[in-house]
C-alpha cells in the first residue's frame, strides 16, 4: 500500500474513490436490510459498482452499527436505510467494567467478514478498502452520544476504560479483515467531530493511534473519515498517523490540503446527499470539475464522496462524476 500511495502522488492521472455500495444493493435489486445481514447479497452491491464505475479501489458499506451490535447494543432495521443503535448499553462506571469484548462471531460480524473476504477474491488486483467504526463514535453508541459528550468532563476515566475495551475489539476486527486480505480500512468517526481539537486528540486520536500502530503497515493502510470534522480537529487527525485522512463536505479541502502534509492522502469530499443525491447531473459534474480544478496543485488528493453515498442516488448523478473526473485527466 505505500508503493499504491507512491504511485497515485507521482501519476499525473487523478483516481477516485467515492464510498459506494447502495447503488450496487440498487442495481442487485436487493434492500439495504438484504445486504447489511447477508454478506453474500453484501458481496454482490460490491461487485456490481466494481463492474459498473471506474472505481480505483472497492469499497464496503458504511455501516456504523455492526460493532455496537456485536457488544449487545439493540439495533433498528428499515428495509432501506442503514440501521440504527437504539437504546444505551453501559451508563456509568459498573456497567462499563461488567462490558464484555465481544468475539468476532458475535452480531452480524461474520456477514461482514464474508463480504470482506468474497470482495478480495473478486477484486484480484485492486485495493479492497473495508470499513469500521472508530472507538470514540464506538464508545458513543454504546454509552449515549449527548451523554459521554458530558461524561469526557464529568467521568473521564469511566470513558477512557470504555474507549479501550472499543479499540480493543476494533483492533481484533481488521487483523481479521488484514488476514483475509483487505488492503486497507475506512475507519469512521464522525462523532469525533464534535469535540475541539484537544478532546479530539485524547478521546480519539490516542485510540486510532493505537489501532494504526497495530495493524498498519505496508500492506495496509488505515483511512480516517470524520464527516463530523469542520475544520477545528483536522490537525488531531493527522495526529494518528493514518496513511489517509477522508474529508467530509463541511471542511474546505483547499484549505486543509495548504495546511496539511504533501506525504499524507487526503480524500473528500464531494456532498453524498445536497449534491450527489439531490442535484442534477450538470451541477454534479460542476461541482466535480470545480474541486478537481482547485486541487489540481495537490499529488496527495483523492477524488472522493463526503460520506458514504445515500440509497437512492441517481446512476446519472455518479456517471456525471466519473465523466469530470475523465475530463479533468485529459486536459
Amino acid at each position: 500500500m505505500n508503493t499504491w500511495i507512491k504511485q497515485i502522488m507521482e501519476s499525473p492521472v487523478r483516481i477516485a474513490i467515492p464510498i459506494m455500495t447502495h447503488p450496487g444493493i440498487e442495481e442487485t435489486g436487493h434492500t439495504t436490510r438484504e445486504a447489511v445481514t447477508d454478506g453474500n447479497i453484501h458481496f454482490q452491491a460490491i461487485k456490481a459498482v466494481a463492474d459498473t464505475y471506474q472505481t480505483a479501489a472497492c469499497t464496503v458499506i458504511m455501516d456504523l452499527t455492526v460493532e455496537a451490535e456485536a457488544f449487545g447494543a439493540s439495533i433498528s432495521m428499515t428495509e432501506h436505510e442503514i440501521p440504527n443503535v437504539t437504546g444505551r448499553l453501559v451508563y456509568d462506571e459498573a456497567s462499563v467494567k461488567q462490558l464484555q469484548v465481544p468475539s468476532l462471531s458475535s452480531g452480524r460480524v461474520p456477514e461482514y467478514l464474508k463480504a470482506n473476504r468474497l470482495a478480495v477474491e473478486y477484486c484480484a488486483g485492486k485495493p479492497v478498502l473495508s470499513g469500521c467504526i472508530g472507538p470514540f463514535s464506538l464508545a458513543g453508541r454504546l454509552y449515549d452520544m449527548s451523554e459521554i459528550m458530558m461524561g469526557i468532563y464529568l467521568e473521564p476515566e469511566t470513558i477512557h476504560l470504555l474507549l479501550d475495551k472499543c479499540t480493543e475489539f476494533i483492533i481484533h476486527y481488521c487483523r481479521e479483515l488484514k488476514k483475509i486480505g483487505a488492503t486497507g480500512v475506512v475507519v469512521a468517526e464522525p462523532a469525533a467531530g464534535l469535540l475541539s481539537n484537544e478532546d479530539c486528540l485524547a478521546y480519539s486520536s490516542a485510540y486510532m493511534k493505537r489501532m494504526v500502530e497495530a495493524v498498519q503497515d505496508d500492506s495496509f493502510v488505515v483511512i480516517l473519515h470524520n464527516c463530523g470534522n469542520k475544520g477545528q480537529c483536522t490537525q488531531a487527525m493527522l495526529e494518528t498517523g493514518c496513511m489517509a485522512l477522508h474529508f467530509g463536505n463541511a471542511v474546505n479541502m483547499i484549505e486543509t490540503l495548504e495546511t496539511s502534509p504533501a506525504d499524507v492522502l487526503m480524500m473528500g469530499n464531494i456532498d453524498p446527499v445536497g449534491v450527489l443525491k439531490q442535484a442534477s447531473a450538470e451541477k454534479v459534474y460542476q461541482v466535480t470539475a470545480d474541486l478537481l480544478s482547485q486541487t489540481a496543485r495537490y499529488p496527495n488528493f483523492v477524488l472522493s464522496s463526503g460520506c458514504d453515498m445515500p440509497p437512492g442516488v441517481p446512476a446519472e448523478n455518479i456517471h456525471a462524476f466519473y465523466q469530470a473526473l475523465a475530463d479533468f485527466n485529459i486536459r
